[in-house]
């Protein structure tokens, strides 16, 4: 009996595997209990504006393009979200890039969300709560 190996993954290499990325992502995103509802209230229904602009922010991370031209964080900031929201936010992003992707690229996606995740949680809890000493 031969042992059975788990196939190789692709590495994110190109546009189109940032689009793709991007594209599974936000449709879990969209599915989401938790994070859905919120994103609907922002993006209004205007997801392609919105899909284009996750392109270029992955690609400029990850492919090293320089398209994304923003300040994500101000965005957030008003947003009604807390601790939870990034947690779930972080796990559907590594679930999808697990299930999709494996190298040193898809390893740098899961690194740089990470931090964003963490990053964007502390500024937001310390804009809240400026006076809470850790």
């Amino acid at each position: 009996m031969a042992d059975s190996v788990a196939p190789t993954l692709p590495d994110i290499q190109a546009e189109e595997d940032v689009s793709q990325l991007v594209d599974s992502f936000y449709h879990r995103v969209q599915q989401d209990e938790l994070l859905g509802p919120i994103f609907e209230r922002v993006v209004q229904g205007r997801w392609a504006q919105h899909l284009s602009t996750m392109y270029d922010f992955w690609s400029g991370l990850l492919l090293n393009t320089g398209r994304y031209r923003g300040r994500p964080f101000p965005k957030h900031l008003a947003l009604p979200i807390d601790g939870r929201h990034f947690r779930r936010w972080l796990q559907l992003f590594v679930e999808t890039v697990e299930a999709q992707y494996q190298g040193p690229v898809a390893d740098e996606a899961i690194y740089r969300a990470g931090t964003i995740a963490a990053v964007f949680e502390h500024r937001i809890s310390q804009a809240r709560n400026p006076f809470h000493i850790l």
